[in-house]
């Protein structure tokens, strides 16, 4: 019978960073459950704290920077575990693919080194071992000529080509949960399909959990189940990423998907130019500038007098779905 237990239960997660200005609260009171073989995304424009939720996950939070709330895997309290703790954990049972390929790959080591390095410090392998099960990884990716290519510098590969090396990292463990941030940025559109359907296709095989982080609506729809809408640190809307992409109930989510360019003819109003791309007004506001209500409150076209000042509750929309919105309150 497969194991139906959480393996990762975040409860009420917080992040505060040291600042010249004092602390601020960059991630806030996020709370999901995520069980094997289930994929969960999280969405949001630059600086809303979607990186920062995941490297708080994996332990890998700014110097001077303070968790708080319950961070469990596998059942085990993660919050204020020693870094010896965290380090037995990351690249066996948790893996991460970074953001950007070019510089996730250190340049004074071959290829061949960097996927082989987990496989000796966490599963004991030795060096013949580890290299038999590495070129098996880099040929599983997607490496023409591993055998050969293992002993290669990075520089001597393409960005999708370091991409699938980064992977292959990630994944020679065998984790249980893979965290993939932005896994496609600076990748062409076609390089980018192959390395989404490859993260498909191992998470399948492998049921592992996944998070993947991304600001591309486009990515979401096609590769999670679950999905949470993130703005100024906090989450503004989640559930099921069909009934997410249905509803829009929060006014971030509606001018996130508002602001998608469209592809296809577009009707020009009689006598008139094809409308502007919809944009959200102003700017993610500073960490330190937040305002105790709701966070998009200074940019939505109908926030209410109390919006700045007060934190709209968490509401419940249909099963598993809620967003954090006055209006929503007021509806209910």
């Amino acid at each position: 019978m497969m194991n139906t237990s959480p393996l990762l239960e975040v409860n009420d997660l917080g992040l505060r960073l040291r600042t010249h200005g004092g602390m601020v609260n960059a991630v806030r009171g996020v709370s999901f459950t995520l069980r094997r073989g289930e994929t969960l995304g999280l969405v949001g424009e630059s600086g809303c704290g979607k990186s920062l939720t995941a490297m708080t996950i994996m332990g890998l939070q700014p110097e001077g920077a303070v968790a708080s709330g319950s961070l469990r895997f596998h059942g085990e309290e993660m919050i204020g575990q020693s870094e010896a703790r965290w380090c037995a954990l990351r690249g066996d049972r948790i893996g991460m693919v970074f953001q950007e390929p070019m510089s996730a790959l250190n340049p004074v080591h071959t290829v061949g080194h960097q996927v082989a390095e987990p496989l000796r410090l966490h599963r004991g392998l030795n060096a013949a071992a580890a290299r038999k099960e590495a070129v098996a990884l880099l040929d599983r990716v997607g490496i023409a000529d591993a055998a050969r290519r293992f002993d290669a510098w990075p520089h001597q590969f393409s960005g999708g080509q370091r991409q699938r090396i980064t992977i292959a990292m990630a994944l020679a463990c065998g984790p249980d949960l893979l965290i993939a941030d932005e896994p496609t940025t600076a990748l062409d559109v076609t390089i980018a399909g192959q390395i989404l359907q490859l993260i498909r296709d191992l998470v399948r095989e492998r049921s592992m959990g996944l998070i993947l982080i991304s600001h591309d609506l486009g990515v979401i729809a096609q590769n999670v189940e679950r999905m949470m809408v993130m703005y100024g640190g906090l989450v503004v809307e989640s559930g099921p990423t069909r009934d997410v992409f249905t509803r829009r109930a929060h006014p971030y989510t509606q001018g996130l998907f508002g602001s998608r360019p469209q592809l296809g003819p577009q009707e020009r109003p009689p006598g008139g130019q094809r409308a502007r791309l919809a944009a959200i007004p102003g700017n993610v506001p500073e960490l330190r500038h937040m305002p105790p209500g709701c966070p998009f409150a200074g940019r939505c076209a109908v926030a209410m007098p109390t919006c700045e000042s007060r934190m709209p509750a968490d509401t419940r929309l249909a099963h598993g779905h809620h967003a954090r919105c006055a209006l929503l309150e007021s509806a209910g």
